[in-house]
């Protein structure tokens, strides 16, 4: 496999099926779009920024899916994995996020491994030769992605794009305004992003110390029960849940609910609320942080409109998380500007109408951008609409891979059937996936 290095090979002006489809991100998404393009001969590179594919997924592995495992195999990987003689977790099985690394997504890197480059973080995506503004011969040229290795850095080259980089590492920012509360460089130590391991890894950071949890979706449930798993173990340990609406209206508890796993930690959620083990605050909008002169971090704002200073030892920053656009500069997108999804995409997946289950199947006709052969895929393809799940996904890049194969019959054929209910595995990115 060959994929073009600008620094010793001369600039290629025009695209050819002798380059590679280039992915960037080796999580379930970007190697489900790597085994289909596989499937159909195409050549292809994954550009993995951590030192292991599933990096994201591994971040979060002590946190239990929703989803069985069943739902969660792209059937292109599962064919592929098969073929080694692979043998499929139980299909009803509950896997946590390090088993779905270790049951499923490690060996279909070892599968996909000739494809795969580690520690390959792609900061920047262009035309090969000319910027956003040049329009000249701009459909036949290749794309250029700036990559940063531990070596240095480096530019290659591939005929077409498949972003699926995600977003979990790209938080919102904690103020209710969408930026960082102001002081926030102040109390920076006591910030811990979504979903950390409090009963495992960062047990002493949390043990006996007030934690406040801001964000109301299943990253931040998740958090507050274990968090509340740790009160029961550790003294002094307390928690409060601050939450910008009169309730958490993404976390159910729904007897409908397809998923018992999911309906099940609303339910909980509620009885330790009820108890007075968690001490949730309703209607808080923050806009400042400071170190109070007693050392613990004051969250100042309003509730329900009124000046309030809350004070804790710890903040987890649960709000939700939102794509990196910044390396796309110089490709011509054309976004929602609501939700940051492509404008096709943004009305399916509008998550004041649509839960995970109720999405449309939607392809590459949906994801297409004025740049061609450019796409955006998986969670990073929802903006910041909570409502991706991994179904949807194996779909999308199933549809892209077949146009980028010229299969123009099967990139438009979706299909992706779904409960009412929704599908959902966890809030890994603020959302279901």
């Amino acid at each position: 496999m060959t994929l073009l290095d600008t620094r010793q090979t001369a600039v290629v002006a025009k695209t050819g099926r002798d380059l590679p489809v280039a992915i960037i991100g080796a999580g379930p998404v970007g190697l489900a779009a790597a085994a289909e393009l596989r499937e159909r001969g195409v050549e292809a590179i994954v550009l993995e920024a951590g030192d292991s594919a599933g990096a994201a997924v591994a971040a979060w592995g002590h946190i239990r899916l929703f989803s069985p495992w069943e739902l969660l195999i792209a059937p292109a990987a599962r064919r592929l994995l098969e073929s080694d003689g692979w043998t499929a977790p139980s299909a009803a099985a509950i896997p946590t996020g390090a088993e779905l690394v270790e049951g499923y997504l490690a060996p279909l890197a070892a599968a996909l491994a000739s494809h795969i480059r580690t520690r390959s973080a792609v900061t920047a995506v262009t035309r090969t030769g000319m910027d956003r503004t040049r329009s000249a011969g701009r459909e036949n040229a290749s794309f250029t992605l700036r990559v940063v290795t531990p070596d240095g850095g480096t530019e290659l080259t591939a005929r077409a794009v498949i972003d699926a980089s995600g977003t979990f590492f790209h938080p919102n920012g904690l103020a209710s305004n969408g930026l960082e509360p102001l002081g926030a460089e102040n109390v920076r130590d006591a910030i811990s992003p979504a979903m950390p391991d409090v009963l495992g890894a960062h047990r002493e950071r949390f043990a006996g110390r007030h934690t406040t949890v801001l964000g109301a979706g299943h990253s931040a449930a998740n958090t507050l029960l274990n968090l509340a798993a740790l009160a029961a173990e550790a003294p002094g340990t307390r928690v409060t849940w601050a939450i910008r609406n009169d309730g958490a209206v993404r976390i159910g508890s729904s007897e409908d609910d397809g998923l018992s796993a999911r309906a099940a930690i609303g339910g909980r959620l509620q009885r330790l609320v009820d108890s007075g083990v968690i001490q949730l605050v309703r209607r808080f909008e923050l806009s400042r942080l400071h170190r109070a002169e007693d050392g613990a971090v004051a969250l100042a704002g309003t509730q329900a409109g009124e000046p309030v200073e809350l004070r804790t030892d710890e903040v987890v920053a649960a709000t939700g998380f939102r794509p990196d656009l910044g390396m796309l500069r110089e490709i011509r997108l054309d976004l929602d500007e609501i939700v940051e999804a492509p404008r096709r995409l943004a009305p399916l997946i509008d998550p004041n109408v649509h839960s995970c289950g109720t999405v449309e199947p939607h392809g590459f006709a949906e994801l297409r951008h004025p740049e061609k052969d450019f796409f955006v895929v998986g969670m990073k393809s929802y903006g910041r609409a909570p409502t991706f799940l991994l179904a949807t996904g194996y779909e999308q890049v199933r549809s892209v891979a077949a146009y980028l194969d010229g299969d123009l019959e099967s990139a438009a054929r979706v299909q992706l059937r779904l409960p009412a209910t929704g599908v959902c595995s966890t809030d890994v990115a603020g959302s279901c996936c």
